[in-house]
């Protein structure tokens, strides 16, 4: 019965068990609330701002080049990045936070406007 004892608590018996798993649940918990729900609010921001493009809506690449949206076929966009200069571009290149940051958050532009 000693030995049981002595093997027992050098074992750590079940509080440490408990007291690992409670561990191991609140890492997992933290992992969860600071890199894959942040990076899933991200995505589905994206998606949301993807489908809302239209033509004549000013964007920024995900390479840098500015331009204004001239036409919109499925996964291919046409934009005009100068004077008769046109680019096609994959829809996927079109990235939200540099327009945001070029743009302002929630601005568009329409053509209309910058002839005023």
């Amino acid at each position: 019965m000693l030995l049981f004892n002595v093997l027992f608590l050098q074992a750590g018996g079940p509080q440490s068990n408990m007291t690992s798993f409670v561990f191991i649940l609140a890492m997992f918990l933290v992992f969860w609330l600071f890199i894959i729900r942040p990076q899933s609010k991200r995505q589905k921001e994206q998606k949301t701002f993807m489908e809302s493009l239209q033509k004549g809506d000013e964007i920024v690449t995900s390479s840098g080049i500015l331009g204004r949206i001239t036409k919109i076929e499925d996964s291919i966009i046409t934009i005009e990045v100068g004077g008769k200069v046109y680019l096609r571009i994959t829809r996927s290149s079109i990235s939200k936070e540099l327009t945001e940051s070029v743009h302002g958050a929630g601005k568009k532009t329409t053509p209309t406007s910058e002839a005023e």
